[in-house]
């Protein structure tokens, strides 16, 4: 069964590590079919009079599937992130972050096997700004009960399907007692109703963070708002190698994004020296979303042999150079694709 996936290849080292997986994917014997599009800087360059051109959200609204690279979002100024503005328009409410220790990248950690849940359209990572008058602006903080029952109920449900016993709410309902404290309310009602299989726990968000430092391996899945869950799934990469080794998914009831969550680090483009690991790590979990929403266990054949490819060529020491060691981009593709072809094809 062949599929359809837009590729939003981003800007910075987007193109390069966007190139080394689709070539990866297309060694493991994956059968896609890439329609690529452009966001971003990478839109603007192109003639586009917005980063977010109509092309790129109508592709993804046709075919339901998006890998996409970093793209550059400005500090303190100019357009606003691609990937808030992705998220609130394709409604992608449940951001999904694995992160798990690759036996060869040594870390201080050899244990961490943890997700993080984060709901993906609310609160102040929203970023609903005004300028009340000279030298004072606000920052709203929306929460509803519908988005966090949602989000609620997504995280359970993916800690079931994947096996998780414990889900972890991570809040700071003392001091935001409506806003949280909704949220917190949200997730214990959809427990107690529907998911009492599961384990389930709450952790303000700071002593959170400290136990997640002492000891990662007491956490499984870890569920919480927008802003707790950008800094906490970076947190977390911190644990296993960084941003370069840890995939991202963002998921609505219709469409997904499958994205690298490092930046577009434009001061080392084109020069042959980016990590393409998470991407090929989010294309893995694009592949395991594709065999379960559209019945093709094909696809999941795949995603083993590439999630085999690279645990074999990084614990025989074939990795970039912010993992210690000295291959490119282009570089370490060929050895996961060598590695591939040495693999017997399926039958």
């Amino acid at each position: 069964m062949k599929h359809t996936v837009v590729l939003i290849p981003g800007d910075g080292i987007g193109p390069e590590v966007a190139d080394a997986t689709r070539r990866i994917l297309t060694t493991a014997g994956a059968e896609i079919a890439w329609i690529e599009r452009y966001a971003g800087v990478a839109a603007l360059d192109r003639g586009a009079d917005t980063v977010l051109p109509e092309d790129t959200m109508h592709a993804i609204l046709e075919h339901g599937v998006a890998l996409k690279g970093p793209c550059t979002t400005p500090i303190g100024g100019g357009f606003s992130s691609i990937n808030v503005a992705l998220r609130k328009k394709l409604n992608l409410y449940g951001a999904v972050r694995p992160v798990r220790s690759l036996e060869g990248v040594r870390t201080r950690y050899d244990d961490v096997d943890l997700i993080v849940v984060r709901e993906n359209t609310e609160g102040l990572y929203a970023g609903i700004e005004n300028v009340i008058t000279e030298g004072v602006i606000t920052s709203l903080k929306v929460a509803t009960e519908e988005a966090c029952r949602r989000i609620s109920r997504f995280g359970f449900e993916y800690a079931r399907s994947r096996g998780r016993r414990r889900v972890t709410v991570f809040h700071k309902a003392n001091i935001m007692k409506l806003s949280d404290g909704l949220f917190l309310r949200c997730a214990h009602e959809e427990h107690e109703r529907n998911y009492s299989d599961l384990e389930y726990e709450e952790q303000i968000i700071d002593a959170g963070c400290m136990r997640i430092v002492q000891d990662p391996s007491r956490f499984d899945v870890i569920l919480c708002e927008n802003l707790y869950g950008d800094v906490i799934s970076d947190l977390c990469a911190g644990l296993v190698g960084g941003l370069g080794v840890t995939p991202g998914a963002n998921f609505g009831d219709e469409h997904a994004v499958f994205e690298a969550v490092h930046g577009s680090a434009p001061d080392i483009a084109g020069q042959d020296l980016a990590n393409p690991l998470a991407l090929l790590m989010s294309g893995v979990m694009m592949l395991r979303h594709l065999a379960e929403t559209r019945s093709d266990e094909a696809c999941t054949v795949v995603a083993d042999r590439i999630r085999d490819a690279y645990n074999a060529c990084l614990l025989r020491g074939e990795r970039t150079r912010d993992l210690g060691g000295e291959l490119g981009t282009r570089g370490f593709a060929d050895a996961v694709c060598r590695e591939l072809d040495r693999m017997p094809v399926p039958a």
